[in-house]
């Protein structure tokens, strides 16, 4: 099982902007979104992650390189995963559930809650606005057939609200990090914790990779 020891940067407060925490986790260890569990789905798109956390935030930033690039949805709880889509679910201790976060390139939110892909409760705009994102997409070059594209994200802990957090200093979590992108010339699933399931889901929590929250 995969594992990751997150860091805590006590130097990002209130007054940080989100340009400074993308340049923080710029100096940060990246993770590699990598496995290709379904065969049929056989792209690989160029795909990392850094992560840490701060009083009161997770801080997230995807690093992406892809042959096409789409964003066609632009309101909460849209259906993203059709797009250019990076996703976060987490599973923090003594919750049966989990939280699905899910981002196209432009930073279009998805966010439910639940204990599985058919039971989920879809989180209100109000909740989900309280996420901050910054999107840079860069022009294809002409000597790559590739488009990279960075996505940074900061998400208050007030957003996972059916069981509130007060502070995630010490603690374990399970989660897992995806890349996908349904609606694209070559749909993509890819995983960072691999998943064995016979078709596309990365609503199976029983494959999520642990975190820890130093």
């Amino acid at each position: 099982m995969t594992k990751i020891e997150i860091p805590f940067l006590s130097e990002i407060t209130s007054r940080t902007t989100i340009q400074e925490i993308s340049q923080k986790l710029d100096q940060l260890e990246k993770q590699i979104i990598g496995n290709v569990p379904w065969p049929e789905y056989s792209y690989n798109p160029g795909v990392k992650f850094a992560i840490a956390h701060s009083e009161g935030h997770i801080l997230l930033k995807y690093y992406v390189s892809e042959r096409e690039v789409k964003a066609v949805y632009s309101r909460p709880n849209d259906p993203v995963y059709r797009d250019s889509c990076v996703e976060f679910f987490v599973q923090f201790p003594d919750d049966p559930n989990y939280y699905n976060l899910e981002f196209n390139s432009h930073g279009t939110c998805l966010m439910g809650y639940g204990p599985g892909r058919g039971n989920r409760n879809r989180l209100p705009e109000h909740v989900i606005g309280q996420i901050q994102s910054m999107s840079i997409i860069q022009q294809r070059q002409v000597s790559s057939p590739d488009i990279n594209w960075q996505l940074t994200l900061l998400i208050p802990h007030e957003v996972f609200c059916y069981r509130p957090i007060r502070e995630l200093h010490g603690v374990n979590a399970r989660a897992n990090f995806y890349k996908c992108g349904d609606d694209l010339s070559q749909p993509h699933f890819v995983t960072w914790n691999h998943i064995s399931a016979p078709k596309p889901d990365f609503h199976l929590p029983e494959f999520f990779g642990e975190i820890h929250f130093l």
